[in-house]
C-alpha cells in the first residue's frame, strides 16, 4: 500500500535531516479545506523539534478566503539553544469539484516576517565552553496550492467509523534576510527560495474537530551558510472547522 511506504520514507527523511541547522524553520502550511462562505478554520500543530504552528483562516465569500499564520520555537538544549518566530498573512481562491463536490482546490499567497536566534555550544577536553551565536531577521513571500479530498475513506476503530480527509500542499517560499549577525558581528545577508511539499491526513473526530498528521520536505534552491533547507515539516495537531458543508451524496438513479 502507498500510505505505509510514504510514512516510512517520511520517517527516514526526518532522521536524515535531524542534524541539519538553518536560521529558517518552516511552519505547517494552512490548509483550511473550505467549501463555502462563512467557514472558519483554526489549527494548532507541533513538530518533534518543538516548533508550534497556529493557523487561522476565514472564507469571506464562496471562493475567496483570508488567512493568518504564526509559529514559534523556544528550545534550550545541552548543545544548542534555538529561538524562532514567524508571522504570516495572506489570502486566495478555493473551489470544490468532482462528482460529489468532495474535492477541494485552494490557491493562496501571502507575506510574512520572522526572526531567528541560535546559539551553538561546545565543550573541550578541559571543560571550557565555547559559544557561537547567530542572529537573523527575515521577510518571507509565499504561494501555495492545496489539493484535498473529503471523506473518501474511513477508519473503523472501537466500533466507530472515523472519516479520513487527506491531501497535498505545494508551497514555494522566498526568504530574504534583513539582519544577520555572528557573535554580534554583521555578516553577509542571504536569501533563498524554498520548495516545501507536504502531505497530510486528517482523522475526523466529530463534524468540527479533526486530528491531523503532516509530513513533508524542504528543498532550498541556493547554497548558503545560514539560510539553508535544514528542517522538514513533521507535525501532529488539531484542526477545528466551523460552518463546513458536508460532501454531497449522489442522488439515486430513477427507475
Amino acid at each position: 500500500m502507498k500510505r505505509p511506504v510514504s510514512l516510512i520514507c517520511s520517517l527516514a527523511l526526518l532522521l536524515f535531516m535531524s542534524g541539519c541547522v538553518s536560521t529558517y524553520m518552516p511552519n505547517v502550511p494552512n490548509v483550511p479545506m473550505f467549501t463555502q462562505k462563512g467557514e472558519l478554520s483554526v489549527g494548532g500543530h507541533i513538530t518533534p523539534k518543538g516548533n508550534i504552528t497556529f493557523n487561522t483562516s476565514y472564507a469571506v465569500s464562496d471562493h475567496f478566503a483570508v488567512l493568518a499564520n504564526g509559529s514559534m520555537l523556544n528550545s534550550e538544549r545541552r548543545k544548542r539553544d534555538f529561538q524562532h518566530n514567524l508571522l504570516e498573512a495572506g489570502g486566495g481562491y478555493f473551489t470544490t469539484f468532482g462528482p460529489n463536490n468532495n474535492r477541494i482546490l485552494e490557491v493562496y499567497g501571502g507575506v510574512g516576517a520572522g526572526s531567528s536566534d541560535r546559539t551553538d555550544k561546545d565543550e573541550d577536553e578541559k571543560g571550557n565552553m565555547t559559544y557561537e551565536r547567530r542572529e537573523a531577521s527575515f521577510s518571507k513571500y509565499f504561494v501555495q496550492v492545496n489539493f484535498s479530498s473529503k471523506r473518501k475513506k474511513s477508519l473503523r476503530l472501537l466500533g466507530r467509523e472515523f472519516p479520513l480527509n487527506y491531501g497535498t500542499a505545494l508551497r514555494a517560499s522566498y526568504v530574504d534576510m534583513s539582519r544577520h549577525l555572528l557573535n554580534g558581528v554583521p555578516q553577509e545577508e542571504e536569501s533563498n527560495i524554498f520548495l516545501e511539499p507536504i502531505f497530510y491526513t486528517r482523522l475526523t473526530l466529530n463534524p468540527s474537530v479533526q486530528l491531523q498528521y503532516t509530513s513533508g520536505s524542504n528543498f532550498g534552491l541556493k547554497n548558503g551558510d545560514a539560510l539553508t533547507a535544514g528542517y522538514a515539516v513533521f507535525s501532529l495537531g488539531f484542526v477545528i472547522n466551523v460552518g463546513s458543508r458536508s460532501p454531497q451524496k449522489t442522488a439515486p438513479a430513477k427507475r
